[in-house]
């Protein structure tokens, strides 16, 4: 028999992401930054995209986009608060006794709970909601003030 050698040979890539010292390869490095720059690019595209066909097609015209339906929930619980800020606000009299209940520390912690309300559920409210949302804070706010 004879001894053929085969000839294939292999090829050893080091695939380790970190040097023995510790620092992470200078390769790695390069690859991670050629990575963010077309991630970049890519959400800058997409950005762009977004931009001109917003701006194109008005929001209540773009096809498959759902608008939020109305929550006479969400509206009752707006006004719930709206209400009882307005109450501590001096709007209505205490039945006890007949003068106007004022107490401003209430009427803060109300009007910043409505305030909450609204930066959580932006985009999320049906335009009559957000109107109604809006309208009370701003009377609210300026009975405060």
């Amino acid at each position: 028999m004879s001894e053929h050698k085969s000839e294939d040979s292999f090829k050893v890539i080091d695939r380790r992401l970190f040097t023995e010292e510790g620092e992470l390869r200078k390769e790695i490095a390069e690859e991670e930054a050629r990575e963010a720059v077309k991630e970049a690019e890519v959400a800058k595209k997409q950005v762009t995209k977004e931009t001109s066909t917003a701006a194109a097609v008005p929001q209540d015209e773009v096809p498959g986009v759902e608008q939020p339906k109305r929550s006479a929930a969400f509206e009752n619980l707006v006004r719930m608060l709206g209400s009882n800020a307005a109450m501590v606000l001096g709007a209505y009299a205490d039945p006890r006794t007949g003068q106007p209940m004022i107490d401003p520390d209430a009427a803060r912690e109300l009007i910043d709970m409505l305030d909450a309300l609204h930066e959580k559920t932006k985009g999320n409210l049906a335009p009559e909601e957000d109107s109604i949302l809006l309208d009370l804070l701003g009377k609210l706010k300026l009975t405060y003030l």
